[in-house]
């Protein structure tokens, strides 16, 4: 593996660098600022809807408020945002969150707060993610050229502002007040449609059949499911989704918490974020010839994540494995992004993407809600060993899938130039798409 062995074989030089497109600067400032009002969004409402006095009950419906709606939206999101253009769907999600959080800030700063308007104002938080999720992967290929090393700086982005975002949210409740943080937030939110706006003039392969809302969905589904590397990929995912990431958070903090104190966890927290700021470095340098067999052998190493605990090692081998595992993670994260983003048509990718988040967020839930009740059953050691099992497994099935292994990457955002062999043409004129020199 080479860092570039694609362009050796092409004879071409290397892209240019993401930096140099104005267009990407300011797209990922602004995906920036959105990811940290996300990470602090989470702490900012646990800790208040407590603070309130609604208890451990009471932060179970905020959050849940927030997430069925994204759950349930989350595909017609991705019909709008090709409908509409994501940047539209994007800027209009963020001002919506802009006028969420500022409610959150006044119900706080009044001091009398129930906790349905908390539910209110988190489900429209959370309907308004849902409108600006899926635009975002159908974004990178129009700002860079290199939609892998974009891919890498986001998620590099994104590790540090998990770093980030929850303690500062945490500090700022606890020496601030619980309406500073979500005026915070709400700034971020602002910050991000602030540099999403100029990227407006993007060219856009729209979607202007006359379709209905349904029929939508189905083409979406049809580019979905026409791809079996795409499929194969997401079915895996969702079982991994059940039977690792679901268990690992909640039993995994626990163990480690009981093994290692609080603070021993919350280094073994940083050192995982630390590998995925490493997983996103490498990202930016290696160009593996088939990204997702790369990818999912680097993701071998998450299994490590719910092992350590589950066999009880030492601090510094269980911090190790952090590392490791999130450098697995955040690389395979790169892979996939890519993958994804440089073999579907311009036209479907907001829907593609759609059934791409809605597929590998669904089911995560429902393991977490039965993590608990298994490791009464079994120990939570027991759980958390067949997760990293069951990581194995499935990450071996992936690698037996033909076509998944033998999907090569593709350069210099060729997703929009063709359909591939199986795809419809949306609206039968093509998905190719021109970017504009604009912004």
């Amino acid at each position: 593996m080479t860092t570039d062995d694609t362009a050796a074989a092409h004879g071409s030089g290397p892209l240019p660098s993401p930096w140099r497109s104005r267009r990407f600067r300011l797209f990922f400032t602004a995906r920036s600022a959105s990811l940290l009002a996300d990470g602090m969004l989470m702490v900012s409402v646990t800790t208040s809807v407590l603070g309130a006095g609604f208890g451990a009950t009471g932060v179970g419906y905020a959050l849940a408020a927030w997430m069925v709606p994204i759950v349930l939206l989350i595909l017609f999101g991705g019909v709008l945002a090709d409908r509409f253009t994501p940047q539209l769907m994007m800027v209009g999600a963020d001002a919506v969150r802009v006028v969420v959080m500022l409610g959150m800030a006044g119900l706080f700063a009044a001091g009398s707060v129930r906790l349905w308007q908390i539910m209110a104002l988190m489900a429209v938080s959370g309907a308004a993610t849902a409108m600006f999720q899926p635009g975002l992967a159908s974004i990178v290929p129009r700002v860079a050229e290199d939609i892998q090393r974009a891919n890498a700086l986001l998620r590099i982005s994104e590790s540090m502002s998990t770093l980030i975002g929850p303690g500062l949210a945490g500090f700022l409740v606890a020496y601030g007040d619980r309406a500073g943080s979500f005026l915070v937030i709400a700034a971020a939110y602002g910050v991000s449609a602030g540099g999403l706006l100029p990227l407006r003039r993007l060219a856009t392969a729209r979607d202007e059949s006359d379709a209905p809302m349904w029929r939508r969905l189905a083409t979406g589904w049809h580019e979905f499911r026409s791809r079996s590397w795409l499929w194969g990929v997401i079915s895996l995912w969702a079982v991994y989704g059940l039977f690792v990431f679901g268990p690992s958070v909640p039993l995994g903090a626990a163990l480690l918490t009981e093994q290692h104190g609080a603070g021993g966890y919350g280094w073994i927290a940083s050192a995982d974020g630390l590998g995925t700021i490493v997983g996103g470095l490498l990202g930016m340098r290696v160009r593996p010839r088939r990204p997702l067999v790369a990818g999912a052998c680097a993701m071998f190493f998450f299994a490590l994540n719910p092992l350590a605990p589950a066999l009880g090692w030492n601090f510094v081998l269980t911090a190790v494995t952090g590392v490791v595992a999130g450098c697995g993670f955040a690389f395979w994260g790169v892979m996939w992004a890519t993958s994804v983003q440089s073999h579907i048509p311009l036209a479907v990718l907001s829907r593609v993407s759609a059934y791409d988040i809605a597929g590998s967020i669904v089911v995560i839930p429902l393991g977490r809600a039965l993590a608990g009740p298994a490791a009464e059953s079994f120990g939570a050691d027991r759980v958390l060993l067949f997760s990293s099992v069951v990581s194995f497994v499935l990450l071996a099935a992936m690698l037996c899938v033909p076509a998944i292994r033998g999907l090569t990457r593709r350069d210099r955002g060729e997703a929009g130039a063709a359909p591939e062999p199986g795809a419809t043409p949306v609206s039968g004129k093509g998905p190719a798409a021109v970017e504009s020199a604009a912004g």
